[in-house]
């Protein structure tokens, strides 16, 4: 478990990068607004967790609706954290910290319990 545990932390940290790049490069070359550069970035970084994690962690077929489910769960813990976020007035980094060791923790055990669960 700490091997598998060990892999979804590297996914983790690879994405997380892709996520931040594609926002500053939406942001400074393309001009677009944050709303549409972190959502966009969310669906590039949490598109290529998915595959990278299908394959390479759990060594499990990527199908479509293990995707949707997956996006899904990932997009509505963002959401939540968000929304919290927002009502306790919570700082931006403290937010951003907060998510990614959330999303860490509870992705994991969403993906290897429900979303890759007959995956060896």
């Amino acid at each position: 478990m700490l091997n598998l545990f060990s892999r979804y932390i590297s996914v983790g940290v690879i994405n997380t990068a892709m996520h931040w790049v594609c926002f500053g490069a939406l942001l400074h070359f393309f001009e677009a607004t944050q709303a549409v550069a972190n959502v966009s970035a969310f669906f590039i970084a949490v598109t290529f967790s998915f595959f990278a994690n299908a394959r390479w962690t759990f060594k499990s077929q990527a199908t479509s609706g293990r995707y949707i489910a997956f996006v899904a769960f990932m997009g509505i813990m963002a959401g939540m954290t968000g929304y919290i976020a927002d009502a306790i007035g919570a700082s931006p980094i403290l937010t951003l910290l907060a998510f990614s060791g959330f999303s860490l923790v509870a992705g994991f055990i969403y993906s290897k319990f429900i979303v890759f669960r007959d995956a060896k």
